[in-house]
């Protein structure tokens, strides 16, 4: 699963450790979801879709091979 986790907390000017307080996660959570060696669960994508104010699928899109 690809994802611009990144870029939309680069737009909103946070830090993984930042983010991950918001969500109640550990910043190497945010670390390995932003590397793409985690998926999220549904629970956490929502959460996170709420703090950038997106729909879940501007932050994660599904590749060929998922």
């Amino acid at each position: 699963m690809k994802n611009n986790l990144r870029v939309h907390r680069a737009i909103k000017n946070l830090t993984q450790a930042e983010l991950a307080e918001l969500i109640q996660v550990s910043r190497q959570t945010i670390n390995t979801i932003e590397a793409g060696k985690y998926v999220p669960s549904t629970v956490l994508a929502l959460k996170l879709a709420r703090v950038f104010d997106v729909p879940i699928e501007e932050i994660f899109q599904l590749e060929e091979e998922d």
